[in-house]
């Protein structure tokens, strides 16, 4: 049975906002005078993933990441939009400020 719990552990795969979470609250945990072992097995990880998540992780905060995924999503529309005027400009067309 436990060797069944290992298997699940390893397949669970957290997306960057729930382990930013995670580690706000695992910090808290400990602040109050858990162990790291108590720590991951309420999350059902390994204390390696917990010090993984926490070098990966641990001085970002939520709104900072959501604040960061906003600039990548906008920067990545702004490349979009270039790429496509570029794709209608014929080059030869193009007006010269250089002229």
């Amino acid at each position: 049975m436990e060797m069944e719990d290992h298997d699940n552990m390893k397949s669970k795969r957290h997306a960057p906002e729930q382990v930013i979470r995670k580690v706000a609250e695992g910090d808290q945990m400990l602040n109050k005078g858990a162990t790291v072992a108590e720590v991951a097995r309420s999350f059902g990880i390994t204390a390696t993933t917990w010090y993984r998540w926490k070098n990966t992780y641990g001085g970002v905060k939520a709104t900072e990441n959501k604040r960061l995924k906003k600039i990548v999503a906008d920067q990545a529309l702004d490349i979009d939009m270039l790429k496509e005027i570029a794709s209608d400009a014929p080059i030869d067309q193009v007006p010269r400020s250089s002229r």
